[in-house]
């Protein structure tokens, strides 16, 4: 197998890997849901559904947070059984050298998520549930990655010779020049959001509610105070209020830094969303992708501040957590174009470079015969 082999364009294969993408997504929404129901133990035993077969337990028995729960085991057997065809497919079928261990990639990761999943169960660890959160929205970026490399529009990037990419700026699969300069803020902006994702699992597998129950203002002020006296005039109004569970300084500081982050978030964004507008024509994959992710960042702080001031509201903060794991996939493949056409573009230039020599001395040559 070649280095550089093209695939013959595969469209179930792909539209199989979109379906796959799209039960992750599915999936994580689920999770969300479980969490915003403190459902994760309502199913206190696993492989198994209080005793039963997984895949056995009766209908009439998914009552309460039990529906929620075992409801995501039996998606999450789903994700696994698409992923491993969607690897085994990709193994057989797909000539380029590096899809095929993407696929391995997504299964390991796919076999890591159930691991993680059913040790959550049976150690009683809340901690696991921030990996097994990080690791979801990993998996998510790579299914989406391998759905946009098995595309159609992917594949015609690759087949396009050289030329093409400098003298045709009207084809339908080209990408500007001009995104060269935002392809180090995408990227950093997007390892940021992929941390924001982190703290906020964090934030959610704590089981204390909301540190702070007001926004924009944090306990009526612009930075909550958060010494002892602070924190235990909190958690007395908290308990009288609301009956929820006591928090402590470093949750409230951890929250603050959350919308740090997201301020933060949606300034870059709305820099790239701007930058990209005034490329050339406008309308090219990568600005339409960039103003996409703009306005996914600014559904993502209104879902935020709705988290806040519906009290968690359980629908609210499961939108909250999709439309973060949809903004995190953007940014990831706005890169993978970015860097791919960056890639091609060196590599065109290294050809022309190579080629540059033998092309002078052709033409010096014919000058020198007529002056003999």
């Amino acid at each position: 197998m070649k280095a550089n082999a093209v695939s013959k364009t595969n469209p179930w294969l792909y539209w199989f890997a979109v379906l796959t993408a799209l039960a992750t997504l599915a999936l994580i929404g689920i999770g969300g849901l479980v969490t915003s129901h403190e459902a994760g133990m309502s199913v206190p035993d696993w492989p198994t559904t209080y005793g039963y077969n997984m895949f056995l337990f009766p209908i009439n028995k998914w009552l309460g947070g039990i529906f929620y729960e075992h409801s995501h085991r039996l998606l999450a057997s789903l994700v696994g059984l698409m992923t491993t065809v969607l690897a085994v497919w990709l193994w057989l079928k797909d000539s380029r050298p590096w899809m095929p261990w993407l696929g391995v990639a997504a299964f390991l990761l796919v076999v890591a998520q159930g691991v993680l999943g059913g040790l959550r169960v049976t150690l009683h660890m809340d901690s696991l549930g921030i990996y097994h959160a990080t690791i979801a929205q990993l998996f998510f970026v790579l299914t989406c990655a391998i759905a946009l490399f098995t595309s159609r529009w992917w594949q015609g990037l690759e087949r396009r010779p050289p030329a093409r990419r400098e003298e045709n700026s009207a084809d339908k699969h080209a990408v500007p020049e001009a995104g060269a300069p935002l392809r180090g803020l995408v990227l950093f902006t997007t390892i940021l959001i992929f941390g924001q994702l982190i703290i906020a699992a964090a934030m959610r597998h704590q089981h204390a509610g909301l540190a702070i129950p007001d926004f924009p203002l944090a306990y009526g002020g612009l930075w909550p105070y958060t010494s002892a006296e602070a924190v235990a005039s909190h958690n007395a109004q908290r308990v009288s209020m609301n009956a929820e569970n006591p928090i402590t300084a470093f949750q409230i500081e951890l929250q603050m830094t959350h919308r740090i982050v997201a301020l933060a978030i949606l300034i870059l964004t709305a820099v790239v969303a701007w930058r990209a507008w005034q490329w050339p024509g406008g309308k090219d994959p990568l600005t339409k992708l960039a103003l996409a992710w703009f306005a996914l960042i600014l559904l993502q702080v209104g879902l935020g501040a709705a988290t806040i001031w519906t009290n968690k509201a359980a629908d609210v903060a499961t939108a909250h957590v999709l439309v973060g794991a949809l903004a995190l996939a953007v940014g990831a493949l706005w890169c993978a174009i970015a860097f791919r056409e960056s890639a091609a573009a060196f590599y065109d230039r290294q050809t022309e470079d190579r080629r540059s020599p033998g092309s002078a001395a052709m033409a010096v040559q014919p000058a020198m015969t007529g002056n003999k």
